[in-house]
Parts: structure tokens; sequence; C-alpha cells
């Protein structure tokens, strides 16, 4: 297959138009995924409802920091995405989005994650840098370890303690515990699903020379990885619960997270790849909603 890259044509469009384009090119809409989990920090940072400037200047970071994180990411893959049938049609390899207008939004976004921070909190905007260092890192980390699969979790891990932190102002006390535990759950969760994601693209990843768990270690044992994973991740969620003394709502959220988690495990296997859409976007969102539902009634009630 030639990996030669044609450059991108210009986008002449409206700034509308290429707003819309950029939503389309970084799915926007899958904000959903990382958002409750900053609301689960910030609530139970607050023990309940934080103040409205917290909420909003928290919702504020967290879509700017995705929207960061994923403009670097169709950037600095798309020479990768260019040779992957699946990814080909991407706005930033037709040309459709320029990469100077990727570049103008990725400013626009980081500009406002560094104001959010600086609103929020002392504490946030002293660990704004190296918060950008993981949201343009790991992007890069495919193309030399298979742990890139829990630095992107770790990185979306960062999500819940960004929101403790702008509640609490603290991170390394004794009762900052809770954070911890969450910020490796969603570690582990997003690790574990990213895995399974990966499996679609193993003949591409190997072609590539691309660190990919499932192209290094086979669809197989990619899958067993997972299932692990998020094994590990109900322990923790768990503990959480324990932890911060939630209550009887979060045990049935638990419950249904853990039936969900099973369910995305069960539908996607070596020798039928086909449900994995299903897997990653629908029940993923159902997760993370459960689990901020659960922890904010195991608050309040």
């Amino acid at each position: 297959m030639n990996n030669t890259l044609t450059q991108p044509t210009a986008d002449n469009g409206s700034l509308l138009d290429k707003f819309r384009a950029f939503l389309e090119l970084i799915k926007f809409e899958h904000t959903i995924f990382a958002l409750p989990f900053a609301y689960v920090g910030m609530v139970l940072a607050a023990g309940g409802l934080p103040t409205f400037h917290q909420f909003f200047w928290v919702t504020v970071a967290m879509a700017s920091a995705r929207t960061l994180a994923f403009a670097i990411n169709r950037l600095a893959d798309r020479r990768f995405d260019a040779t992957n049938p699946r990814t080909a049609k991407r706005p930033s390899v037709t040309g459709a989005i320029s990469s100077n207008t990727i570049i103008l939004f990725a400013a626009l976004s980081l500009a406002l994650l560094a104001i959010s921070a600086a609103l929020l909190n002392s504490l946030t905007l002293l660990l704004f840098p190296g918060a950008v260092v993981f949201l343009l890192g790991y992007s890069y980390t495919k193309r030399f370890t298979v742990l890139c699969h829990y630095i992107l979790g770790f990185t979306d891990g960062l999500a819940p303690m960004g929101g403790w932190v702008a509640v609490r102002g603290s991170v390394f006390k004794a009762d900052d515990l809770p954070a911890w535990l969450l910020l490796f759950a969603v570690t582990f969760w997003i690790a574990g699903f990213d895995i399974i994601y990966a499996c679609q693209d193993v003949e591409h990843d190997k072609r590539e020379e691309l660190y990919s768990w499932p192209s290094r270690f086979g669809i197989a044992n990619a899958l067993l990885t997972a299932k692990i994973n998020h094994v590990i991740t109900m322990l923790l969620l768990i503990a959480l619960g324990l932890v911060a003394s939630l209550s009887w709502p979060y045990w049935i959220a638990l419950v249904i997270v853990g039936g969900l988690l099973a369910y995305e495990n069960a539908i996607v296997k070596p020798d039928d790849l086909s449900r994995i859409n299903l897997a990653f976007f629908n029940i993923n969102s159902y997760i993370a909603i459960s689990l901020f539902v659960g922890v904010f009634l195991g608050l309040v009630l």
C-alpha cells in the first residue's frame, strides 16, 4: 500500500462551516465519556452540589481539554489515518478541514483550558501544565509502547481528578483518596475499552509497526486483558463507595455499571468484532452517566 500522505487542500468555507467540520472531526458529542467523570469528582469533593462558578468552569475546562486532545490526535495520526481504511475518510485526511484550521481550534481550546484553570483555584492552575503534557502527548505513545492504552486511560482519569481539585483545592491529603480511586478506576476502564477498540486495526497497526496491545499480543489476549482491566475497575469503584460512604443508590448504579461492562466484553469476540462500535459508543456512555447518577444520589440520599 502507498503510505504517502496527500497534503490536505485548504478549506475555503465559512468559519461556521469550518467549526461544524471540526466538531465532526473530533466527535465532540462523545465528550459525554469524560464529562460525567469530571462531575463525579466535583460532587464527591463538594459532598453534593458545587457552586455554579465551579460547575461552569469545570465544564468549560473539560470540553476544552477533550477538544484540544482530539485536535492534536487528528494531526498526529494523519499519516496513519490515511493508510487505514477505517479512518481514511476523516476530514483531516481528505482535506475537508485543513491543518491550519485544526491548529487554530486547538489553540483556542488551550487558551480556554488555561483560563478555566486560572479561574478555579491556584492548584488547578499549578497542575495545568502537567495535564497539558498528557493531553498533547498521549497521541504519540502508540509509536513506542503497548502501554499507550493505559496512558490514554490515565489522561481521561485526570477528568475526575480535575473536578475534585477544582472544588477541594487539594490532592495529596488523606481525605483526597476518593479522587485517586476515581483516577485509577477511569484509567483501567478506558484502557480496557481502548484495547477492545484497537482490535479492529490489528493488520493496519502491524503494517505501520504501531504498538497497540492487540497487534502485539493478538486479539484473544487483548480481549482477556480488557476483561481483567474492567474487573480492576469494578474493584476500585467498590473501594470508592466504601471510602466515600456512599448510600444505596450508588451500589445499585454499580450493579448496572458491572452489568454493562460484562455485556460490553461479552459482545466482542476474537472471531466477531462487528459490535465494537456498539460497545464503544453506546455502552460506555451509559456507564459514565449511570456512575454519575449513582454517586450524586449516593451522596444526597
